[in-house]
């Protein structure tokens, strides 16, 4: 049986199940009895010799795990009498047995059952009277490695798993990651590696922070041992925090391994509140991060772990709560081995938005800063859409390293692989397209060579870095107390307060608030006065105004004033410039505008360039610096992959559009004509 007729007969069970479970609900029922079935095949051929040594231990000694281990041939073990050929023999008793043989599982194998909460699944298969049913069908699949080897076994978990998704309509981000593309993600992140690996007793580690069925892992492990060195020895390790994709994980691997030790390495939680493998470093690390989730489920534990800085993990910046890609992206970072301690390799596939999102100074842009000022991006290749199975959207591999061939300092290189596809014969789902072998050795050979080309293009890293500069131009008013302008004075929040009481007892509340009206008639009256001329100099009518002040007793205090002064102007080009009390030039902050200066650019050169001719008295404010360097303008980092390969396509002649109108109108034509005759 090939792993396609597996998923095949395993998920017929369906049928079992349409009248009695939800769509989404399929999975409860199917996903672990798969796994149990897996786990029972593989126990098969030990059963009896793990019987016997329990039977003769279990008094002699506290705990006889190691020896039942060695027994079964494996990190786990199952001493109950039960496997699936007896459950189905005693049909009256089947729930209770089904439980007793789960309880008979070891300690590690039977929390990675659990996660599955199966206990309450049983409960309502026996409901529906589906209990008997469902145990049987599955007891006739073979899933014996003899027949399914595990790497098939593998992809029968993830083919579920995709299918599970598509009855959920999950999340485009909630996605399973197709084979194709792990494993250009995998060939990318061990690229110029294989001399590393081939050093007598080389032994790695790889690592993934949300693991999810845990195919990054494997054929991560699988790449290096077939392709490169069946000596080396890998070891893997991750978290996952969906409870039954944890457990499909947890248990392949307990079955990959038999020594368990790649299994005893996931863990299971929320990696950015709960690190569960805080302070480890890896030589490897590889992820496809949930895209578009937002972290509030984490905030309180990651803000936390912000303020302590580059202590923590999250030092360069946090991104939008919207979107946390870039959060696992630094913790990623955060568990690379130190470049004295050999330094890491690192994969990690997200959508588009941490290239872009986020201006100067922002999270996303201070995140992209840090990696590039600390020159730990290498390449970053973009992806052909509809690739996943349940989103088109464009993806993008970012390769991250601290350990750059020497040639490769300073240097990133963009890969547009956007054309490097083959069409699928069978759509599934949103996947109509994959990434075969001999594209993947095209992409691979374009970072060999690390060079321009028609596909890709080297850029220092300072190419995408830019200054984002203030430019200001001046305030120019002109003002009169013509009625119109006077009555503006009733929008102005200075002025309406005038006639607002904040005492508590109702009549001094009353008395105050039609004092305060009183005055603003008294303003009023006052700004009648002034002469109905048009001032193009604030001091000139600021003069005239304390005049008015003086002659009728009116007295202005600060805010007021500003608000007489907002009220009765109106921005003019053709007046005076407004000064401060210094006599400097006031920015008009309506007028106000910003430009973003490439950092390989003075300032001076470019704003003599792109500005001064257009808005000749304009000026930069100085007072805008960057926090961390000090220097004028914020510093920001975008890579914007549409600016650098973009190729225009001409439109077509008019002649050839108006030739095409003319067929269609033609041909409609033709079809009323038919339609009347």
């Amino acid at each position: 049986m090939n792993h396609s007729e597996a998923v095949s007969f395993i998920w017929g069970t369906a049928d079992l199940l349409r009248d009695s479970f939800k769509r989404g609900k399929y999975q409860d029922v199917i996903l672990p009895l798969t796994v149990l079935r897996r786990i029972d095949s593989v126990l098969a051929p030990t059963k009896e010799k793990v019987l016997e040594a329990y039977n003769k231990y279990k008094r002699e000694l506290d705990n006889p795990d190691q020896i039942l281990r060695a027994a079964s041939g494996y990190a786990f073990y199952n001493t109950s009498r039960f496997d699936f050929e007896r459950l189905v023999a005693d049909p009256p008793n089947l729930a209770a047995n089904l439980r007793n043989y789960i309880a008979g599982f070891s300690p590690n194998m039977r929390e990675v059952i659990e996660k599955f909460d199966f206990d309450n699944t049983i409960n309502k298969l026996v409901e529906a009277d589906l209990l008997y049913l469902v145990v049987e069908r599955f007891k006739n699949v073979d899933l014996s490695p003899a027949s399914i080897d595990n790497h098939a076994m593998g992809t029968v978990f993830e083919e579920l798993i995709r299918k599970f998704n598509e009855a959920l309509n999950e999340n485009p981000g909630e996605h399973f990651t197709p084979r194709d593309v792990v494993h250009l993600m995998v060939e990318l992140m061990l690229a110029g590696e294989k001399d590393t690996l081939l050093e007598p007793g080389r032994a790695v580690t790889v690592y993934d922070p949300c693991c999810g069925s845990g195919g990054l892992l494997t054929i991560t492990k699988e790449h290096i041992r077939d392709t490169i060195s069946p000596d080396v020895r890998v070891m893997l390790f991750g978290q996952e925090v969906n409870p039954e994709t944890f457990a499909v994980a947890k248990s392949d691997m307990y079955l990959n391994d038999p020594a368990g030790r790649d299994a005893d390495n996931i863990a299971f939680g929320t990696v950015l509140g709960d690190d569960r493998h805080a302070g480890q470093h890896f030589d490897y690390v590889i992820a496809n991060p949930p895209y578009g989730k937002d972290w509030k489920r984490d905030e309180a534990a990651v803000k936390a772990e912000y303020d302590r800085g580059f202590a923590g993990r999250f030092g360069p910046g946090l991104p939008s709560i919207s979107d946390g890609q870039m959060l696992f992206l630094e913790h990623m970072i955060a568990h690379m081995q130190k470049p004295a301690d050999g330094g890491s390799r690192m994969s990690i596939i997200m959508n588009g938005s941490p290239l872009f999102t986020g201006d100067a100074g922002s999270g996303p842009s201070e995140i992209r800063r840090w990696i590039l000022e600390n020159d730990l991006l290498e390449v970053i290749v973009a992806l052909p859409t509809h690739l996943f199975y349940n989103t088109g959207i464009p993806t993008y591999v970012w390769v991250i390293t601290n350990r750059k061939a020497p040639e490769r300092t300073g240097k990133v290189l963009l890969v547009d692989a956007t054309s490097f596809w083959t069409s699928m014969r069978k759509s599934l789902g949103d996947k109509r397209r994959e990434i075969p072998a001999d594209k993947v050795g095209d992409i691979l050979r374009l970072l060999e060579a690390f060079e321009d080309g028609e596909y890709c293009r080297v850029f220092s890293t300072t190419d995408f870095g830019y200054r984002k500069i203030t430019v200001e131009r001046p305030l120019k008013l002109n003002f009169q107390a013509s009625p119109e302008r006077i009555a503006r004075l009733n929008s102005e929040k200075a002025f309406i307060k005038l006639a607002e009481s904040k005492k508590k007892d109702p009549a001094a509340k009353l008395a105050e608030a039609e004092a305060g009206r009183k005055t603003q008639e008294a303003i009023k009256a006052m700004l009648s006065t002034l002469p109905g001329t048009l001032f193009t100099n604030r001091e000139q009518f600021i003069d005239a105004l304390k005049t008015a002040e003086r002659t009728t007793g009116t007295k202005l205090d600060a805010a007021t004033r500003k608000a007489v002064l907002s009220a009765l102007s109106k921005r003019d080009e053709s007046a005076d410039v407004c000064t401060d009390s210094k006599g400097a030039t006031e920015a008009d902050p309506e007028l106000r505008d910003t430009e973003n200066v490439p950092l390989s650019e003075s300032i001076g050169d470019y704003f003599a360039r792109e500005v001064l001719p257009y808005v000749p008295d304009a000026w930069v404010n100085e007072t805008v610096r960057d926090p961390k360097d000090g220097e004028i303008g914020k510093v920001g980092y975008e890579i914007n992959f549409n600016r650098y390969f973009y190729k225009y396509v001409p439109p077509r002649p008019l002649d050839e559009i108006e030739a095409d109108l003319r067929a269609v109108e033609n041909e409609i034509l033709e079809l009323l004509k038919q339609v009347t005759d």
